[in-house]
């Protein structure tokens, strides 16, 4: 992991469409937002695997998938999880920013220019559990693996 220039996490291979989705002073308020702290960090993904994961989430019985972004050239899904989740946040392919101790509250809008809910506040649970997203993740990586190797 590398630690960007305004103090957040970063995957070193993430892509650049990840780097559009760290939090700006102008989405980011102090804490006392949504999550436990008053804040969330943003988990992106490739676009594939972030739908995969969504479908999982929602077909289960583990808790909702909370509030997920789209960039606009839909390569990247971002899933708000609980402020924190960065400093420990470590699967491959995905990268986990954190808020700097801003508390990035959920927004009505999208918070960064460009982008879109796929899954809007208020439609979906206040953030998505870390763990169980970890879990989600993993299991659409290993059913994309699987779709591919059967071309």
């Amino acid at each position: 992991m590398e630690t960007s220039a305004n103090g957040g996490v970063r995957a070193p291979a993430a892509s650049a469409t990840t780097a559009r989705h760290l939090p700006s002073p102008d989405c980011s308020a102090p804490p006392g937002g949504d999550g436990p702290d008053g804040g969330c960090d943003l988990v992106t993904v490739p676009a594939r695997q972030g739908l995969e994961a969504v479908d999982i989430l929602r077909r289960t019985a583990a808790p909702a998938v909370g509030p997920v972004l789209h960039d606009g050239e839909c390569d990247t899904l971002g899933f708000l999880v609980p402020s924190g989740t960065a400093d420990g946040w470590d699967m491959p392919g995905s990268a986990c920013t954190q808020t700097a101790g801003r508390g990035l509250r959920i927004p009505a809008e999208p918070p960064v220019r460009g982008s879109g809910w796929l899954l809007p506040p208020g439609d979906a649970d206040e953030v998505t559990d870390p763990e169980v997203l970890r879990e989600a993740l993993g299991e659409a990586a290993r059913l994309i693996e699987a779709a591919d190797s059967c071309r």
